[in-house]
């Protein structure tokens, strides 16, 4: 049977004939989902599917109003940095009567794209991606920054037409790397995020152009992979120290890595900072209670949730004319794991 597109009642009882259902009960489970059992409404949602029927979202809006749903998409809710975001998300949704639907991805595009039909099936409003990929197939987004009801926060997409919300993570990593270089450290390791993060990539651009600015050269066998687990930062510091010229400072690209890498050093025998100082990134709860306490970078998580969902709900209530970037602070803050390099090299 062809696709049929639109919002007219002749679209509704396509759907209801192959359904198996009445007309009314395809507009409830459109419009008012938790009306309609969860057996009917996936035989609703099947007709739509084989259908290929979009409903005229506007004009839903029109008749039912909104849902007042938002959906997030996040990569891992055992990421701590996620869960301050989803936290301030949580808080400001609350604020301007709506309810967040959070969806634990994985990072699985399929099962992202999937989430992100709950907007063409009037089962929510707007979507929030933490990654940067976009989950709407490229013909919804209209050629319009504001014809796509998503925002982008914290691992943004590059050249993106929607709103994003970012940290200038190339600043911060520069900012951590001369704090290093200026306790006299030259050999600094980089413990790495994913591969293919914008965020890794921005870090390590960051670091570079420290060494760059301060007449070092970069080395890149000082940089070890990671994925922004505790695993991943103690097995980068056990390759790392056990290299005949080990680095004095090790830069991880998250406080998990680095609290991993801490634990690796102390079990070495190696003392932190006196023999090697260790970096992080993010400033999560555990940072300042860690042995030593971490120095980190300081972001403003909670505000990165709170002003993704504020764009989100000007986006769907046409209050946003052109799709804006917000790029929130960062703070570099020193504690107790990083100190004066010890004789193992010379000052430059």
């Amino acid at each position: 049977m062809a696709g049929v597109r639109g919002g007219g009642m002749s679209n509704n009882r396509e759907v209801a004939k192959l359904a198996g259902v009445s007309v009314a009960t395809v507009s409830r489970a459109l419009q008012k989902p938790e009306l309609v059992s969860l057996k009917t409404r996936n035989k609703v949602l099947s007709a739509i599917k084989k259908l290929d029927y979009r409903p005229n979202l506007m004009a839903a809006k029109f008749r039912s109003g909104k849902t007042g749903n938002l959906v997030v998409l996040v990569p891992t809710v055992a990421n701590l940095f996620f869960a301050r975001v989803i936290s301030g998300m949580q808080e400001a949704a609350h604020k301007k009567g709506y309810s967040i639907l959070l969806c634990n991805t994985f990072g699985d595009p399929e099962m992202e794209e999937g989430y992100a039909k709950m907007v063409h099936t009037c089962q929510a409003d707007g979507v929030i991606q933490l990654r940067a990929y976009n989950p709407f197939p490229a013909q919804d987004t209209g050629g319009s920054s504001t014809a796509l009801p998503m925002v982008n926060a914290c691992e943004v997409l590059d050249n993106t037409t929607v709103p994003t919300v970012t940290l200038d993570n190339r600043a911060a990593a520069r900012a951590m790397t001369e704090h290093l270089l200026q306790l006299g450290h030259r050999r600094i390791a980089v413990v790495m995020g994913p591969k293919n993060s914008p965020l890794t990539r921005d870090r390590l651009a960051g670091y570079r152009d420290a060494l760059q600015e301060a007449g070092i050269a970069f080395d890149e066998s000082l940089l070890c992979p990671g994925d922004f687990t505790l695993h991943s930062g103690r097995k980068a510091a056990g390759e790392l120290i056990e290299r005949k010229d080990s680095p004095t400072a090790i830069f991880c690209e998250n406080d998990e890595m680095a609290m991993g890498a801490i634990q690796r050093l102390k079990q070495s025998g190696l003392r932190v900072p006196e023999d090697v100082s260790v970096a992080g990134f993010d400033d999560i709860a555990f940072a300042q209670f860690s042995d030593p306490p971490l120095t980190t970078i300081a972001q403003p998580a909670e505000e990165f949730g709170s002003t993704a969902v504020s764009l989100l709900i000007d986006l769907l209530e046409g209050r946003i004319k052109k799709a804006p970037k917000v790029t929130l602070p960062f703070e570099l803050v020193v504690r107790s794991s990083t100190g004066p390099t010890s004789n193992k090299e010379t000052v430059q």
